[in-house]
């Protein structure tokens, strides 16, 4: 009993990391980012005197590098635009604060297990964002629920009250739905890369079942979602072989899981679509493509009618293009498009930057770690896709590698990939 309890406390902590939020009884600029990172610096702090050192990767130093780089461009733009719009140009603190939150959660996660490594710290993003797409229907449902949340979380839930959107605890809009996509990546690749998890069908099913619970209820929250969905189910394909007349023996037991539980995530989801009117609302605004596909013959949505009629925006003359207008905030060029954004911002010059210190991330970590080279590569493709939708990155999620390469030379612990026998997605814990 005290380890579950141990395990929900680590899982709570990771939340607050992995979908920041503000208390009703702290000060605003007192979110849960930045007291993990408070307790980052005093942790690394005392381990730096008792150890007597500081360890910093090279793969960190060129992350920080290239961090710092593309903050000196947006300052430059705001400088030679005579603006004071420093979204960005403080970006260099952003990495910070991420990195030394991510070194609270893994320090606290290597304390409860004895390591830190890919397979845990997965296992915890997998069970979070489980938990907020729970919480999201409760909200939703049940009334004191939601009022209990909506007292103490400050998360601007009168918009999404406004726009009659399902939210979580820190999990709505784009932003949960890019992290959503990329946790279904991270589940993807350890399903498919892991032996010790497919020969246990228990485990299997859990894993698989996740899967599902954030693919529909996700998209239900955001759509972009759908992003990693199709990203994480290609994943499969290729490292597989579901969906194609190769059936490789040892991923066999994978193949009937996976498509047992399809089949009851369509009946239940296709009952409750028929029986329940909330559901119906939701399930027609997540997957909005689709049923246009099946009754108009066209796949669209409303938002990507919008971006595609009002959001295409570009610069106007060739400074912008070069190095930007420097504005950034308040929704100034009535465009959410990453690219548009960015360049309008900082111009060329800066998105070139900001895409190299993104690419940067993904080479160092697929270089050292040849057997998921290619979820490296998927993270890379999420992000320059996800900018067709909306200006965010994913550092938080490479931040929580730096830190698990740190305090453990290595995102697996072991080469047999041993390290399973202590998962929380292990039978004895389920």
């Amino acid at each position: 009993m005290i380890r579950i309890l141990q395990y929900i406390f680590v899982g709570i902590i990771v939340s607050f990391y992995f979908f920041t939020i503000n208390f009703s009884f702290l000060p605003l600029s007192l979110n849960t980012k930045v007291i993990l990172a408070v307790f980052g610096v005093l942790l690394l702090g005392y381990n730096a005197i008792v150890s007597g050192k500081i360890q910093i990767t090279r793969g960190l130093l060129g992350a920080i590098f290239l961090a710092a780089l593309f903050s000196i461009i947006c300052a430059i733009a705001a400088d030679v635009n005579h603006t004071v719009d420093y979204a960005y140009a403080t970006y260099i603190i952003s990495f910070a604060v991420w990195l030394f939150a991510a070194y609270t959660v893994c320090l606290l996660i290597k304390g409860v297990h004895g390591r830190v490594d890919l397979y845990l710290v997965g296992n915890y993003l997998i069970a979070v964002c489980v938990a907020q797409c729970i919480l999201a229907l409760m909200i939703d449902n049940i009334e004191p629920f939601k009022a209990l949340v909506d007292k103490f979380v400050i998360q601007g839930q009168e918009f999404y009250d406004e726009v009659d959107r399902l939210y979580g605890i820190g999990a709505a809009l784009d932003n949960a739905g890019v992290r959503f996509s990329v946790v279904l990546l991270i589940l993807a690749a350890l399903v498919s890369k892991n032996q010790n998890i497919r020969e246990s069908k228990l485990s299997l099913t859990v894993y698989i079942i996740s899967f599902f619970v954030i693919l529909v209820i996700g998209n239900m929250i955001s759509r972009t979602t759908s992003v990693g969905g199709g990203l994480s189910l290609a994943y499969l394909v290729i490292n597989t072989g579901i969906f194609t007349f190769i059936v490789k023996k040892r991923f066999f037991k994978f193949h009937t899981v996976f498509l047992s539980i399809l089949v009851v995530a369509v009946a239940v989801s296709t009952y409750f679509y028929n029986t329940n009117p909330d559901f119906h609302d939701n399930i027609r605004f997540a997957f909005e493509g689709f049923f246009n596909w099946v009754e108009l013959g066209e796949w669209k949505t409303g938002s990507t009618d919008k971006l595609n009629r009002e959001m295409w925006v570009w610069p106007t003359d060739t400074k912008t293009w070069v190095i930007g207008s420097g504005l950034f905030d308040n929704f100034v060029y009535s465009t959410d498009i990453g690219y548009c954004r960015f360049i309008l911002y900082c111009g060329v010059i800066g998105l070139s930057s900001f895409g190299l210190f993104f690419a940067y991330n993904a080479i160092v970590f697929g270089r050292k770690n040849k057997k998921y080279w290619d979820l490296f590569l998927f993270l890379l493709a999420l992000t320059f896709i996800v900018w067709f939708k909306v200006s965010t990155d994913i550092f938080l999620v490479y931040a929580l590698f730096y830190c698990i390469e740190a305090l453990n030379f290595g995102l697996v612990t072991e080469e047999k990939e041993e390290v399973y026998e202590d998962s929380l997605l292990h039978p004895r814990y389920i």
